[in-house]
């Protein structure tokens, strides 16, 4: 066997192990992006299944609060419908902002403060919180790693082997604004 063929070939064979090895990465980051898009969604329907339990528990005791249990009614039911990672961030903002008017009701009610069922529901609701944020954490840095991926050269003169890329799990611009300024303390 002539060795110019035996270059052409070993060339060929590293071509190909390297066009293999770079599309098993893209999957496996793509499904990495999956998983973690998939905890985001387990936490926000748990989240979403706490708040029924937690209006119930403030209706009780703050009959004519209405408007703030309506809100965080629809709310949900916003947060319920989305379908993309833009849709649920924005409904994540209307809900929190729906909850946190249900959160400063309840402050207006000392019983309901001291109702154990009450206080489990926070301690729930701060504890999903939690998990909430460490997957949209995770979520962005799967996305972060898929995107640089399939910019890089040269996986980028294959379009990426037909990988889209992904949108973070962002703050909206107003909460970026009140993320930058810093806080006024006074004494």
């Amino acid at each position: 066997m002539p060795i110019w063929l035996i270059v052409v070939l070993c060339v060929a064979l590293v071509i190909i192990v390297f066009i293999w090895g770079s599309y098993n990465s893209l999957v496996k980051l793509n499904e990495r992006v999956e998983e973690a898009w998939s905890d985001i969604t387990v936490q926000l329907k748990r989240r979403a299944d706490l708040i029924p339990n937690l209006v119930e528990t403030v209706k009780g005791y703050a009959k004519h609060e209405t408007e703030a249990i309506k809100q965080v009614s629809e709310a949900r039911a916003k947060m319920m419908g989305a379908r993309s990672v833009q849709q649920t961030a924005e409904a994540d903002k209307s809900f929190m902002g729906a909850l946190s008017r249900i959160m400063a009701v309840s402050e207006s009610y000392p019983e309901l403060k001291a109702d154990k069922n009450f206080q489990k529901l926070q301690e729930d609701l701060t504890d999903t919180e939690d998990k909430l944020q460490a997957s949209r954490r995770f979520y962005n840095a799967g996305v972060k790693e898929l995107n640089t991926k399939i910019k890089l050269f040269p996986i980028n003169l294959f379009n990426g082997f037909g990988f889209k890329k992904r949108a973070y799990y962002e703050v909206d611009e107003a909460e970026k604004a009140k993320i930058n300024d810093a806080p006024e303390v006074k004494f």
